[in-house]
């Protein structure tokens, strides 16, 4: 469960991580007061599920309530990763001095909680990590002892903080870890958190992701927070209406598959002939040729995809319904981009039979389709 920026500095409040004056606001009325009420030059920033909202325009600055209620109603009307925009957070504008990261995350390899620090915030973790991986401080928690007060303190020692500011960031870290602990975070991150010339540490964005499996712990914060969930976009509603695993990336082509395991197997034999998958989308077990023409559908919908590779491996899912779902999308949705078939299992040999009268060529194996698509794909780029 995502929550909204405003959401989660709720709950950094609460747990003595300064944030800075601010309310949300609906409209561009509500915007215009709030701002009154700070009284100062404001950030209007949209509270909408994606990143990168500064580069899309999703936050901007005003020196008067008149300015805010301008920049709230030009947000308001904006989609953001083809999400709406219903609501602003009006924050006070900060008088930045430094820009630092801290987060908290799952490392599911080593199958604990890691805390990550910088002194080089502003930026996604992902992208600190190419340009400056020297910058970044890890240290992972031991899941019995949970995260210590002087493992806080080197942290921030290793960062580069001494003095009175050394002991401010060490209380900040370690209140973001009782943040995580408390609410069985995926994930919960301050990028970035504000040093301000006055020598104010301050949460300027807050990020919050409880584990699903364990909202049973969290009624009061689900009861309190039901809602639509305006995090996906029209692609993926359509795909959860379905019951079908979908997710969007950065590539270009769309891996349809049957299995979770499979599909993320394919997504790494497409980036292993130098491809990048566009979609994951798992169609489940049983899959039916209606399934895999709604699932062909969904995955032609999202405008970065340029060719197609679907791999089944066929169990309770028959290859001669696939065949059959393939050659009705090409029929009825015009699937016209490249397509890649790879199918084995039951009924295999009627299934390869219909795509073959259609003229649907098909490969035997995952690494000949993964190839094949990536070709496929540099030839109609």
């Amino acid at each position: 469960m995502k929550l909204l920026e405003f959401e989660a500095k709720d709950i950094f409040r609460a747990f003595n991580l300064p944030t800075p004056l601010g309310n949300v606001a609906k409209t561009p009325e509500e915007a215009k007061t709030r701002a009154r009420e700070i009284g100062k030059p404001v950030a209007v920033k949209a509270q909408v599920f994606a990143g990168k909202r500064g580069k899309a325009g999703g936050i901007k600055f005003a020196n008067t309530p008149d300015e805010a209620g301008n920049a709230a109603r030009e947000i308001l009307a904006m989609r953001i990763n083809d999400l709406p925009v219903e609501a602003v957070l009006v924050e006070e504008k900060l008088d930045i001095q430094q820009e630092i990261y801290l987060g908290i995350t799952v490392d599911r390899t080593e199958r604990k909680y890691v805390v990550i620090g910088s002194s080089a915030g502003g930026m996604s973790i992902e992208e600190l990590a190419v340009r400056s991986p020297e910058k970044i401080v890890k240290m992972y928690v031991d899941p019995l002892l949970g995260f210590q007060t002087y493992e806080a303190r080197e942290m921030a020692i290793a960062m580069g903080f001494r003095g009175k500011m050394l002991n401010t960031l060490t209380s900040m870290i370690l209140s973001l870890w009782s943040v995580a602990d408390s609410y069985d975070a995926e994930l919960t991150e301050i990028n970035p958190l504000i040093l301000t010339k006055e020598g104010r540490l301050l949460a300027a964005d807050a990020r919050l992701n409880v584990d699903d499996s364990a909202l049973y712990r969290h009624k009061k914060l689900t009861d309190g927070l039901r809602r639509e969930p305006v995090e996906q976009n029209a692609r993926e509603k359509l795909a959860a209406e379905h019951d079908m695993a979908y997710v969007e990336l950065d590539g270009d082509i769309a891996c349809i598959c049957n299995g979770a395991g499979l599909t993320m197997a394919t997504l790494d034999a497409v980036a292993l002939h130098g491809g990048k998958a566009s979609t994951f989308l798992d169609l489940g077990g049983g899959a039916d040729a209606e399934r895999v023409k709604k699932g062909i559908e969904i995955a032609l919908m999202y405008p970065k995809v340029k060719a197609v590779l679907v791999n089944i491996m066929g169990g309770i899912t028959r290859c001669d319904e696939v065949a059959k779902g393939i050659v009705a999308a090409r029929e009825e949705k015009g699937l016209s981009i490249p397509t890649v078939i790879r199918m084995v299992g039951t009924n295999e040999e009627q299934g390869q039979e219909i795509l073959s009268k259609a003229g649907i060529p098909f490969l035997k194996t995952m690494e000949e389709a993964a190839e094949r698509v990536v070709q496929l794909t540099k030839e109609v780029s």
